[in-house]
């Protein structure tokens, strides 16, 4: 269309949410656009860009949006819709063809005629607002007709994998890390790499794919060390092959001939089977092994070739759980194209072939470990092999075939006995065996090697047979089921009060023996060491808060600006406590304009309470009573009423509620003998700061809701001492 080629759609401004927010509980990017004149130009008034979209994208008939049925946005598109709705869509469909984890989105009205929101689930900022430019140019060249959209979308897909091959965890740390997070264990990504925490605190465990933070450096050692990790294992009785170390070909050569042929040349300290040669019979064969096996390790073992298939097995906490099996490779002659040709026809095509982290097989080539097993052949990579000659391409590797259901129980327990020998608690252990369904003794098999931080893809996507969960066997085996694996996490949030509330909060925690993180206004505090004396309320030190290993219990203030632009610092949390919401507070800068907005904020604080934590709220704050509907747990109510309808009814529901009066603090509920606290000189009310004694009532409703005694509660709120130079309505 003639009239759209000059349009455009401007990004306006990017804010990352990195966690709970007013939108979703998951990280998001918020994208302000600004579509220009195309705000002229619904769906509907493109001719050609229904059947043009769908020809791009068939798969958006899935998309269920405004009907809730299968092809409702597609309808949308077709009756007519504007940009900013289509490119949420757009961008979440490319996500998710280039595999990408996601499926939130929202479109919204921004703060003027043309400009809007779109709000996308994003697990990494770059590569969401990557996907979203992409939705863009797409949106762009359909509207406008001037690409193929499908090979856009290809060239589009192509890219934004490789982006998140780059920028995403490996599959076999997202393995464990979602089997956690589907357990309700968060995560915490602490490098650019695959180095994650799992939970908060003194509960927190780290990974690096599939090693832990009690994968020790001995063991790690001594299974990169193949030679002393087989007298370890021959020590403990476990079938190895015999073998030494080798310092030349001639000695390579002359053991070879001490152990007996055929033998096996590998690197000591090699790894993914890079340098490995099995089954050499001749002189020539072992020394030109030797040699390439020397410049893939610093030293060489030879020892005995042990008739079988390579096998796989993982050990997670002294237990199989999983098992891969390995195939040769061969290729058939056709009497007219050479062997490379045939590699690239009859081998690399399998779609299950790749360079990319998600092919379970990697593409095979020319190398030296091939031309010695062609030579061996009286072949090279440019020979022609006669009609239905076979030839055999590799005799390792490729493992990648499931057998977990086949593994003897006896070969379950010699090689989980090796991971113990070698010190470590996930192993992926190799053997050569004939039939795995057999004892190890039996065929004269043995286990060749012991591995620490095993790679897991074999496992998840296997080129045959059924995916193991062993994600989940491992987040498991660090989070063993009926072990609480959080500390309590105490949020509060409110237009003010928030600071000294914290504060009141975190020294009745103290008072427990507990060793405290509070992240405020007034600082971060790790127990009684003050880390920081600026303005610490903010996302960013809330975090350093989490990833303290010494920190038992956490309190985090949360300012309604911080919630808005960066989200919660956390996924869930034990207390919520909010305090109050000023209706007349706005955002306009952010289009947050009247009080449902800014209820939307503040709600995700209730939001994110767990089933079995606790919403703390102001009952004399009609606003933050609304919140109560919200909670995924239990209410405690504080008020200064002592007639509040809003208390009556919610004691003889059952539920708990605190009474702040001028003379004493009352802890009510039906189940409860009544009991009450003196109110300290230091909180009784004046004209100067009226929110004290209701500052401490809501610190002790949530000390209530940690089961802190009462007898500490009690001697909290007379020790606390609040520091005069924070308002009291900080």
């Amino acid at each position: 269309m003639p009239q759209l080629l000059d349009k455009t759609i401007e990004i306006l401004s990017v804010k990352h949410l990195r966690g709970p927010n007013m939108w979703t509980y998951h990280p998001v990017i918020e994208v302000w656009i600004d579509i220009g004149d195309l705000e002229d130009y619904p769906s509907n008034l493109i001719p050609g860009f229904y059947e043009r979209l769908v020809k791009a994208l068939p798969s958006l008939q899935e998309h269920r949006c405004s009907y809730g049925e299968t092809g409702g946005f597609l309808k949308r598109v077709e009756e007519g819709t504007w940009p900013a709705h289509i490119l949420e869509h757009l961008t979440l469909e490319l996500q998710n063809l280039a595999c990408i984890p996601g499926g939130f989105g929202k479109a919204r009205d921004g703060d003027r005629r043309s400009v809007y929101k779109v709000i996308v689930s994003a697990i990494n900022e770059e590569v969401t607002l990557t996907a979203l430019k992409y939705a863009r140019d797409l949106y762009l060249a359909i509207a406008q007709d001037t690409k193929d959209p499908v090979a856009q979308v290809q060239t589009i897909l192509e890219n934004l994998r490789d982006l998140s091959d780059d920028l995403l965890l490996g599959p076999s740390t997202a393995c464990i890390v979602n089997a956690a997070e589907e357990r309700g264990i968060p995560s915490i990504r602490l490098s650019d790499g695959n180095l994650v925490q799992l939970g908060y605190g003194s509960k927190q465990r780290r990974i690096w794919t599939a090693e832990t933070d009690q994968t020790s450096a001995i063991a790690e050692t001594i299974s990169r060390d193949k030679d002393l990790t087989k007298s370890l294992l021959a020590s403990a009785g476990v079938p190895t092959p015999e073998g030494r170390t080798v310092t030349s070909p001639d000695d390579a050569w002359e053991a070879a001939q001490d152990i007996g042929l055929p033998v096996v040349v590998k690197p000591i300290d090699g790894n993914h089977g890079r340098g490995v040669f099995i089954n050499l019979y001749t002189q020539q064969e072992i020394e030109a092994a030797y040699a390439v096996a020397i410049d893939e390790g610093s030293e060489v073992l030879v020892e005995r070739h042990i008739i079988g298939d390579e096998h796989r097995l993982l050990v997670v906490g002294n237990k199989v759980v999983a098992a891969a099996k390995g195939e040769t490779v061969w290729v058939t002659g056709d009497g007219k194209h050479t062997i490379l040709e045939l590699i690239q026809t009859q081998i690399n095509s399998d779609p299950r072939r790749g360079t990319a982290e998600e092919h379970p097989l990697n593409p095979v080539r020319i190398d030296s470990a091939v031309e010695l097993e062609l030579t061996r052949q009286k072949l090279t990579g440019a020979s022609i092999p006669a009609l239905d000659q076979k030839v055999l391409i590799q005799s390792n590797g490729n493992v990648a075939f499931d057998v977990t259901d086949l593994v003897h129980p006896d070969v379950a327990n010699q090689v989980a006995l090796a991971a113990r020998v070698v010190g470590l608690e996930i192993a992926g252990v190799d053997l050569v065996a004939q039939d795995i369904s057999k004892p190890l003794e039996s065929q004269n098999a043995a286990i060749v090697e012991v591995n620490a931080g095993p790679g897991l893809l074999m496992h998840l996507k296997p080129a045959s047979g059924k995916p193991q969960p062993v994600g989940k066997a491992i987040a498991d085996h660090l989070f063993p089921s009926g072990v609480d694996f959080r500390i309590p996490v105490i949020g509060v949030c409110g237009e003010k009060g928030k600071t000294p509330v914290a504060e009141m909060i975190a020294h009745f925690l103290r008072l427990t023996n507990k060793y405290v993180g509070l992240s405020s206004s007034k600082g971060l505090f790790f127990g009684h060491r003050a880390i920081q004396k600026s303005n610490a309320a903010n996302w960013e030190n809330a975090r350093r808060t989490l990833l303290n290993r010494s920190v038992e219990a956490a309190v985090i203030e949360n300012n309604h600006l911080s919630m808005l632009i960066e989200g919660l610092a956390y996924d869930r949390c034990q207390v919520g406590v909010v305090l109050n919401i000023d209706p007349k507070a706005n955002f306009p800068q952010y289009a947050i304009f009247d009080e449902d907005q800014v209820f939307s904020v503040v709600r995700t604080q209730v939001d994110v309470v767990l089933p079995n934590g606790v919403a703390v709220l102001n009952a004399d704050d009609a606003m933050v009573v609304k919140m109560a509907e919200l909670c995924d747990g239990e209410v405690i109510f504080f008020t200064q009423d002592p007639k509040s309808e809003v208390i009556e009814q919610h004691i003889s529901n059952g539920g708990r509620a605190v009474l702040v009066g001028k003379q004493q603090i009352t802890l009510k509920s039906d189940k409860l003998t009544q009991k009450s606290i003196p109110v300290p000189k230091h909180s009784e009310p004046n004209a100067d700061s009226p929110w004290k004694s209701m500052n401490l009532g809501a610190a002790i409703a949530a000390a209530w809701a940690l089961d802190i005694p009462f007898n500490v509660i009690e001697a909290g709120a007379e020790t606390f001492v609040f520091d005069t130079s924070t308002s009291a309505g900080a």
